[in-house]
């Protein structure tokens, strides 16, 4: 199933974790619609702007697989509202480009540089709520063990 044009269900609903524990990452009718929503209002206009590959890293995660990957008890991924990208993987875009475009020209909820360092991230989380985009941006870092947030 097509969730945009350059986006599969498959491709957000992939996981190595959940295939290694046995995981059934099938999203609900509700959660799909979510995903048509982020594909249709953030990555199909980021890939369209780029016209290149961009990565999903993490999709849609079923409560049991968020638990196995250790995260957010109120991740948006558990809804099929929230993509993690990496456009480094394929080259020609980088991270920090594919956050910048998106913090400055598209509706999201919530948008995070994700470790990395102050030249590029490691991926870019962003999610997207229709009609309640809060677009806060933060930036997560290591401290030790721990991830904190702070506004970007």
């Amino acid at each position: 199933m097509q969730l945009s044009k350059n986006l599969s269900l498959r491709e957000v609903t992939k996981s190595i974790t959940a295939e290694r524990l046995g995981i059934n990452n099938a999203p609900d009718k509700e959660d799909i619609a979510n995903l048509i929503d982020i594909a249709t209002h953030v990555f199909q206009p980021l890939r369209d702007h780029f016209d290149v590959p961009i990565a999903v890293s993490s999709g849609f995660r079923c409560k049991e697989l968020n638990k196995a990957v250790g995260g957010s008890k109120t991740s948006e991924h558990m809804v099929g509202r929230a993509l993690d990208l990496d456009a480094d993987t394929h080259g020609g875009v980088t991270n920090k480009e594919v956050f910048e475009f998106i913090k400055k020209n598209l509706e999201f909820n919530q948008l995070i540089w994700e470790f990395g360092n102050d030249e590029n991230p490691e991926w870019v989380h962003v999610s997207y709520h229709k009609g309640n985009n809060k677009k806060r941006v933060l930036r997560a870092m290591r401290d030790g063990k721990a991830t904190i947030y702070k506004l970007y």
